[in-house]
């Protein structure tokens, strides 16, 4: 499969957004405490599932989320995994790391600078995998769903949010008006989603949607804002050049149609949320139209011969 996202160059934007990311982060947080009221649901003593030893947030940013699940469950081993470097020194920052005191033996997310497509842990050893607005980066889902899959263990959660299509398709719709380079990331629907996660062997996955509309004054101030949250153009055949005045102009001029009736200019966010549970050992993943099983040597039966 063809790479759709210059991966380098996503690094490079959060990196650069990591220090006022947060400032500008809010519907993230906002869709990140959706996502983790699903939290509730597992931990409801009516199910009777053990506390989780093993806790990963994956593209973790700044790690509130890290922090909540830790304060959550406080004897778990929780890792903020993220692919930008300077979005884990926040994420330290946040969670006290960079500060001593006295007598304090609390146990903090412990970060971990690695990519979502290939997660440097075991198989079979995470007990929750929560990941908030990252797969909209990755253009592989069932391979991402699959590197999930095998970390997580059998009956552990999968907890994850991404953007759907229709997000930002007033901008998308501008600037096609004014160009015909890409601008805007194309996003999964909702049944490609699911799709993926059924194809990974998840168990009874369960998937919603939410809409968001934030109001801007202007073009401006909208493309401001998407390079604080690093959600600039990453696409492998963005245009490589600065977008020029004369161009700019176009797809404002092309985005006042949806001016609203109090004078700011709307932009919308489609949120597919999605929890699923770990399998059996030996479910199969489909890969390229193909179920594979996997199953451990030891029990394979071996004949031997007279």
């Amino acid at each position: 499969m063809s790479e759709l996202f210059d991966h380098r160059q996503v690094r490079r934007a959060f990196s650069r957004a990591a220090h006022g990311y947060d400032g500008a982060a809010a519907l993230q947080r906002e869709v990140g405490a959706r996502l983790m009221e699903t939290l509730d649901y597992r931990d409801d003593p009516a199910h009777g599932r053990a506390p989780p030893q093993v806790v990963l947030d994956v593209g973790s940013g700044p790690a509130h989320a890290s922090v909540a699940m830790q304060k959550r469950w406080p004897k778990a081993q929780v890792l903020a995994l993220d692919l930008a470097l300077p979005m884990l020194h926040e994420a330290r920052h946040n969670s006290g790391g960079d500060r001593r005191r006295l007598l304090d033996f609390a146990r903090r997310p412990q970060p971990l600078c690695a990519d979502a497509r290939a997660l440097p842990l075991r198989d079979a050893s995470v007990d929750v995998l929560y990941s908030n607005l990252c797969l909209q980066w990755v253009e592989d889902l069932p391979a991402v769903f699959a590197g999930f899959r095998r970390v997580l263990k059998p009956d552990g959660l999968l907890l994850v949010s991404t953007f759907g299509p229709d997000t930002l398709f007033e901008l998308r719709g501008a600037f096609a008006q004014a160009d015909n380079a890409p601008h805007v990331s194309p996003f999964a629907s909702i049944a490609q989603f699911g799709d993926a996660l059924i194809a990974a062997g998840f168990k009874n996955p369960v998937l919603d949607r939410d809409e968001f509309t934030l109001a801007h004054p202007d073009l401006a101030d909208l493309m401001r804002e998407l390079r604080t949250l690093g959600a600039t153009n990453a696409m492998v055949d963005r245009r490589r050049s600065l977008t020029g005045r004369a161009r700019f102009a176009r797809a404002a001029l092309a985005y006042e149609p949806h001016r609203r009736g109090d004078g700011r200019l709307p932009a919308t966010w489609e949120v597919i949320y999605a929890h699923a549970w770990g399998p059996p050992p030996g479910t199969p993943i489909r890969v390229g139209g193909v179920d594979e099983v996997q199953v451990p040597v030891h029990q394979i039966p071996i004949r031997k011969r007279p």
